[in-house]
């Protein structure tokens, strides 16, 4: 009787695991829609003796989404206001929900990659993971890795979808 041999084990497949690049930590939004007056403007005066009067170690350690949930007159300066009170506090802060936290948070995260660690290899991008990945980052890790690795596949090793093979020289 033959002896069983794991070929994906043996083959130069590089598998990447998103869920790897996920941040941990509680991520929590700070919705500017309370600090409206009549729900539709913000009034300078009033929003800065909130925020002033606002207990910010509720965002202690905590990656912040800062935007408004509502169709309101808002103005940029607003959100950069709530940004300096957030620094030094919070672990991460971005202007908008936390969708584009989500995705700032793996931006930051797959910068750590060294392309040219993945060269001339065939490189597989796993499908499932326990947390949700954005899009953004199976976006992001194609434009990484597109001008290094011999290939990228989507899937496991055993099963996987061509999305890129580099051309021959």
């Amino acid at each position: 009787m033959s002896e069983i041999i794991n070929r994906i084990a043996k083959s130069p497949i590089v598998t990447i695991d998103l869920e790897q690049f996920y941040v941990a930590g509680e991520r929590v939004s700070f919705d500017l829609q309370g600090y409206l007056y009549q729900g539709l403007v913000l009034r300078e005066k009033e929003f800065r003796e909130s925020l002033k009067n606002l207990d910010w170690e509720k965002f202690r350690g905590k990656h912040v989404a800062v935007y408004c949930s509502v169709d309101a007159i808002v103005p940029s300066w607003a959100y950069m206001l709530v940004m300096t009170y957030l620094q030094g506090v919070c672990r991460e802060m971005v202007v908008g929900d936390l969708e584009a936290l989500e995705q700032y948070l793996f931006q930051k995260s797959l910068q750590s990659i060294d392309p040219s660690e993945y060269s001339d290899r065939p490189v597989v991008v796993k499908g499932c993971s326990k947390v949700v990945v954005p899009l953004y980052a199976y976006g992001e890790i194609v434009r990484i890795l597109m001008g290094s690795a011999r290939s990228i596949m989507y899937g496991e090793p055993c099963s996987t979808v061509p999305i890129y093979k580099k051309p021959k020289q």
